[in-house]
């Protein structure tokens, strides 16, 4: 298994694309198992790194009524078991800081969630735990303030191997613009940045009982962010995004990641090459 240490190296070089990537929610342990190692085929193909990401729990679904995922109990159980299985490295969602210790015992990378990347505590204590930490910046920031929820992370003895991730900011109603600006700003905060390139392309709410996206437009934006010089990209795929349980419509079908991934790695390259 990839510690830590090695992981935080692999991520934060920046000599290499790194890819985020698997299901909204997790579904079953079979799904997650054939999209992990479709994405871990792939990324080693193109020789970058690869983390499978999935959340137990869906905390803030539009609709009380629509799925969140297995819960806690179910969903360890299944990320310990494509960690495990296919020797992949992990990420999922905390919601709370009683969830941080238990989640860390079997992720490498705990993410905040963009509505809760202010709630102090909540990043202090996944900080705490020694994992990568994963802050998604909040749909109603500026890039700038992000250097504040960063700075919280380091305090009470809390370490500093951040991921900061851009995912669009709220342009009106049910909307989202994502201003390339933003990776550049943070990337002066020293850490990794990452582009979410399907959350940024989400209709919150669009869809009245349930948010909506605009999927087509998901590679447009992967490709700009990398040219704006994203150190790794977010996305959320699925074999069938039309019927997927959370987050379909914003979602990459699985059998296109290759093309995307194949141009989003060019890219990288180029830029980095220039930059020489």
């Amino acid at each position: 298994m990839t510690s830590t240490n090695s992981l935080w190296l692999s991520l934060s070089s920046r000599k290499q694309l790194f890819l985020i990537a698997g299901p909204c929610v997790i579904e079953d342990a079979g799904l997650c198992l054939r999209i992990g190692r479709s994405l871990k085929n792939l990324c080693a193909s193109l020789g970058i790194p690869f983390v499978f990401k999935a959340s137990f729990d869906k905390a803030n679904r539009t609709s009380p009524k629509s799925y969140r995922g297995p819960g806690i109990e179910r969903g360890l159980a299944i990320l310990r078991q494509v960690k495990e299985s296919l020797d992949v490295a992990v990420l999922t969602d905390v919601h709370t800081e009683e969830q941080c210790a238990r989640v860390a015992q079997v992720v490498d990378i705990l993410q905040i969630p963009a509505l809760l990347c202010r709630q102090t505590d909540l990043v202090l204590a996944a900080a705490a735990t020694g994992r990568i930490v994963n802050i998604k910046k909040g749909q109603f920031l500026s890039p700038s303030e992000m250097g504040q929820v960063a700075r919280k992370a380091g305090e009470r003895g809390g370490q500093s191997r951040l991921l900061l991730t851009e995912r669009g900011t709220t342009f009106g109603y049910q909307n989202l613009v994502a201003d390339m600006r933003s990776i550049s700003l943070m990337r002066e905060f020293g850490f990794p940045v990452v582009f979410d390139a399907t959350h940024s392309v989400q209709l919150p709410g669009g869809a009245g009982d349930k948010s909506s996206g605009e999927r087509q437009f998901a590679p447009v934006l992967a490709r700009a962010a990398i040219a704006a010089g994203a150190d790794g990209l977010f996305i959320e795929t699925h074999p069938d995004p039309d019927n997927a349980l959370s987050d379909g419509p914003n979602m990459i079908p699985l059998a296109k990641m290759k093309s995307l991934m194949s141009e989003a790695v060019q890219i990288h390259r180029l830029i980095r090459t220039a930059k020489r």
